[in-house]
């Protein structure tokens, strides 16, 4: 199963100057329960973005750098390709950015949303979740608190057949 992975704003903000816009632990944790053990597709400043490679994952960076490499990763050019070297049965998680989101929301078979109740100032959006083709199965609702600023609910679409 292809699954798209992402944290978005209420205006669909993922990012700026290649940061995140939040800092939400409990996001964090369940990002590294959800993807741990497997592959996870992302672009290269998306990678660029992280002090070192996640443990216990196998990256896969697409890039247009010709002879871009990374130590252990998997560099290929476009997300077809990204998806192709993937097991095929096994899930596989697309973690961005908003490009790489862009290319392949048409592709995959899940979204895996925790929705950031705020709006923000960015540069990179999550493309539109379109209900016609969405379907939402799971919604949890969790509070801001002493760790995390801002109320986020974490939501499950699956598509539509």
């Amino acid at each position: 199963m292809i699954i798209i992975i992402a944290a978005v704003a209420e205006n669909s903000a993922l990012g700026k100057n290649n940061t995140l816009l939040w800092h939400l632990p409990k996001d964090f944790k369940r990002f590294k329960e959800i993807t741990s053990g497997h592959h996870i597709i992302m672009g290269r400043k998306t990678f660029e973005s992280f002090p070192k490679p996640l443990p216990n994952r196998t990256h896969v960076i697409i890039t247009r750098q010709k002879g871009y490499q990374a130590k252990g990763c998997i560099v290929v050019p476009d997300i077809k390709s990204a998806i192709a070297v993937c097991p095929k049965n096994e899930d596989l998680y697309i973690i961005g950015g908003g490009e790489i989101y862009t290319q392949s929301i048409g592709l995959s078979d899940k979204l895996d949303i925790t929705l950031v109740h705020k709006s923000f100032d960015a540069e990179v959006f999550f493309p539109e979740i379109d209900l016609e083709i969405w379907e939402l199965t799971s919604e949890i609702f969790n509070s801001k608190d002493e760790k995390h600023l801002y109320d986020y609910t974490f939501q499950t679409f699956i598509r539509k057949k």
